[in-house]
């Protein structure tokens, strides 16, 4: 059987679907992975063939528009004015490829929030559409939405509430460009409940744990939590430099904040070397692809391009981070404390998701970011031992899920064996 995955966004968006795509090979599936270009030696090295999708959403990100989208803060038209503007000169070429991608295939699966172009596209060529979610994106009353502008448990009605509100106001940044993409092929218009609909009614996988986000009660049958989806990263290499780093004192704290540096990198740089002289701590800085600028580092300070974070996290005192789907899982899995710095969109809700596991301390916002905050939330999280017992032992009850089997799994529940 052949499936075709669709991912688009940063590393973090990609990366769940190529694991995604590895275990379903290893099932029996024929995958084809369809992305940006950009990441096609990413899924090359993993052995998942790939299709490349025009738009690169990473460099995007990093311009004007992409800025101004995550500086939006609660400000949703704003957010709906940048997203379209964004999406706007690259999004007929990428549904085109995903439609191209998806020609030999007898399913598609993509990720939740796109899934009314996801709908589209199976539409026009009659096959089961599968949906899957680093984050939540059904609304429930168990907690306020990810990417609604006050990350408070208001409860009940108001959580609900908030779940709906931001199902329409990502469904704006996308609904003039998905129904034209519809009127060409003759399909219906989708009007404004549809993409609740959607995701109520389409098989959706939540790739994150039940001991992180345990299943609120009032979502329906279709939604499966599989637990997260990671690669093994134990065969990775690091350079001898880093070797030889970490092996010379004291485990270091990580601090790195990926595609979120924003406008003045250099400033960052200077907050994380200030808070990393006031704690007496080692640290490792990340720089990224849009990430901190280099400049001339203390010797208890090793710079790193890139390292699985699998392999390195479990290797950290602490690990400071912009708070991302993906990086978070990578935290609560090596089982030490975190200190989240949200941007945008969902990384507010994980830092307060971290917070409230008591495996972190509270979120700074990045707009709030001092050398004074930082330094005494490095402070904390490498001192307090109860916080240090917790974050271990969710990450042993993390390490003992497989998730990537279990997704597999619900996936053949409803597809079948994969040959």
């Amino acid at each position: 059987m052949n499936i075709t995955i669709f991912g688009a966004g940063s590393q973090g968006d990609i990366q769940p679907c190529i694991r995604l795509g590895k275990g379903l090979q290893a099932a029996g599936f024929d995958i084809l992975l369809a992305a940006p270009q950009n990441f096609a030696s990413l899924v090359g090295e993993c052995g998942v063939r790939f299709h490349p999708v025009r738009g690169d959403v990473q460099q995007i990100m990093a311009g004007e528009s992409g800025q101004q989208f995550m500086e939006g803060g609660g400000n949703f038209f704003q957010s709906i004015r940048a997203m379209r503007k964004m999406l706007g000169p690259i999004i007929f070429q990428m549904t085109e490829d995903v439609l191209a991608a998806c020609q030999p295939a007898d399913a598609l699966i993509t990720l939740a929030v796109f899934a009314p172009f996801g709908k589209t596209v199976a539409e026009i060529c009659g096959i089961p559409l599968l949906l899957v979610e680093p984050t939540p994106v059904l609304p429930t009353r168990d907690f306020p939405a990810p990417g609604w502008f006050v990350q408070k448990d208001f409860g009940g009605m108001l959580n609900g509430f908030s779940g709906l509100a931001m199902l329409r106001i990502i469904w704006e940044w996308y609904r003039p460009f998905v129904n034209e993409f519809r009127e060409r092929f003759g399909l219906k218009a989708l009007n404004n409940s549809a993409f609740y609909r959607i995701l109520t009614a389409t098989p959706l996988l939540g790739a994150y744990s039940s001991a992180v986000i345990p299943r609120p009660h009032d979502w329906p049958a279709n939604v499966h939590i599989t637990g997260y989806w990671f690669d093994n990263a134990s065969a990775w290499k690091p350079p001898l430099a880093l070797e030889k780093f970490l092996s010379s004192g004291e485990a270091p704290v990580y601090i790195g904040f990926g595609s979120m540096a924003g406008h003045d990198p250099e400033h960052l740089t200077q907050i994380a070397l200030a808070a990393l002289v006031n704690t007496g701590k080692r640290g490792v800085l990340a720089t990224g692809w849009g990430g901190l600028k280099l400049q001339e580092m203390p010797q208890n300070v090793f710079v790193l391009d890139s390292a699985p974070h699998g392999w390195l996290f479990p290797r950290m005192a602490a690990i400071v981070h912009h708070g991302g789907a993906g990086t978070t899982a990578e935290g609560l899995r090596a089982g030490v404390p975190t200190v989240i710095v949200p941007f945008t969109v969902d990384q507010p809700f994980w830092g307060r998701r971290v917070e409230a596991l008591g495996v972190g301390a509270r979120p700074i916002q990045a707009k709030g970011l001092s050398v004074a905050r930082l330094t005494e939330a490095i402070q904390r999280v490498t001192s307090d031992a109860s916080m240090q017992h917790k974050a271990k032992a969710l990450g042993e009850r993390i390490r003992a899920e497989d998730g990537t089997s279990n997704a597999v799994k619900v996936i053949q529940s409803y597809l079948g064996e994969g040959k």
